[in-house]
């Protein structure tokens, strides 16, 4: 396993994390905790979930596992998030956080998806940044940490607080240009970086033959290609995989195995053939799955994928047909209240996008 400093932190973490939100079966409680310590003795030691992540099952499960952990003394470190910002609600979550987590501290603890501007003042008035930097001198919690959706000039504006340790957000081969701010902002105060959807959302790994111009070499997967892309970026830490089955964890841990170094030229020649074709692709995290007027707005998106990676509207169409089996014209529904598009980590233009859906006929 490969480790690397995590900015002011000082700490070591894996180069690949394991994100606890894509558990094949949750409910099988016993079989996850199995996966993370067989990721834990592979030498990943950063393990990140949430406490909606298959409601509070996640962190649950973490717990159970950090406690093997300890009784068979494997290092790791914990993080988890908080979407609250009023100080007392604050309290009362991470009080319970720590329970299921069988933990005295959390080692990175998250003001949770911040995906506007505006939202961001609004948590800092409410005390926010107080509490976190209360509960770190308490000792409930060691580092304070950030994550975001946003993208360009905001997100470097979050990161000159000057208060965050590290960061989380997406990142990978197809959505590298809103981030360089990011990197600008991490380079200059030290800030540590782990980088989820680094497969895009599972989007990379299903549509090898679209992304076959990541690799750099013959013998690599697809899979081994787009982690290798995030290894090769110096100032991102760790690579946040959401495993959903133990051939996952051998697969990118031997992706780790197999990894050699990236030069700065072959890196800006991925990013030059993958900047205009794949910016604005749908990860499925299905924040938006909540429409007042009960539009599958996550298939629909979904499928509007294979448009962007085809070119094609009959591809989007046979998705639709094919593998979620419903018709276009539910699109029509929408009543452009911009709910889904507030939430979007994506920052993705769905309004328009189910419009013309729902213009599309076979």
């Amino acid at each position: 396993m490969i480790y690397k400093r995590h900015g002011r932190t000082g700490k070591d973490l894996s180069i690949i994390g394991f994100g606890g939100m894509r558990f094949k079966n949750m409910d099988d409680q016993d079989a996850c905790v199995e996966m993370m310590v067989k990721a834990a003795e592979l030498g990943i030691n950063y393990f990140d979930t949430a406490p909606l992540y298959f409601g509070i099952k996640s962190e649950v499960v973490y717990g159970k596992a950090f406690n093997e952990f300890k009784k068979r003394n494997i290092p790791f470190y914990s993080s988890t998030k908080t979407f609250e910002s009023k100080k007392e609600k604050i309290r009362r979550e991470i009080e319970k956080q720590l329970e299921r987590l069988n933990l005295d501290s959390i080692d990175f603890y998250h003001v949770w998806n911040v995906t506007d501007l505006d939202k961001w003042y609004e948590r800092k008035k409410n005390g926010v940044l107080e509490i976190f930097i209360r509960l770190k001198e308490e000792g409930l919690i060691k580092h304070i940490c950030v994550s975001s959706h946003l993208i360009g000039d905001h997100i470097r504006e979050l990161l000159e607080e000057n208060i965050f340790e590290a960061v989380l957000f997406g990142y990978s081969a197809y959505n590298f240009t809103v981030r360089q701010e990011a990197f600008d902002a991490i380079k200059k105060y030290d800030i540590g970086c782990v980088v989820m959807n680094p497969l895009g959302g599972g989007i990379i790994p299903q549509h090898p033959e679209v992304f076959d111009f990541i690799k750099t070499r013959k013998d690599q997967s697809v899979v081994e290609a787009a982690l290798h892309f995030i290894f090769a970026h110096e100032k991102i830490t760790t690579a946040l995989v959401g495993f959903s089955t133990m051939e996952e964890i051998h697969e990118a841990v031997r992706a780790v195995e197999s990894y050699q170094n990236i030069t700065a030229e072959k890196l800006q020649t991925i990013k030059d053939s993958a900047a205009a074709s794949f910016e604005g692709l749908c990860t499925g995290c299905q924040y938006c799955d909540n429409c007042p007027v009960e539009i599958p707005i996550p298939k629909y998106m979904e499928a509007y994928n294979f448009k962007v990676l085809y070119k094609k509207d009959s591809q989007l169409l046979d998705r639709l047909k094919w593998h979620w089996d419903i018709p276009t014209d539910w699109a029509a529904r929408c009543t452009e209240c911009g709910q889904c598009e507030d939430i979007c980590p994506q920052h993705l233009p769905i309004i328009a996008r189910l419009e013309e859906i729902a213009k599309m006929k076979r």
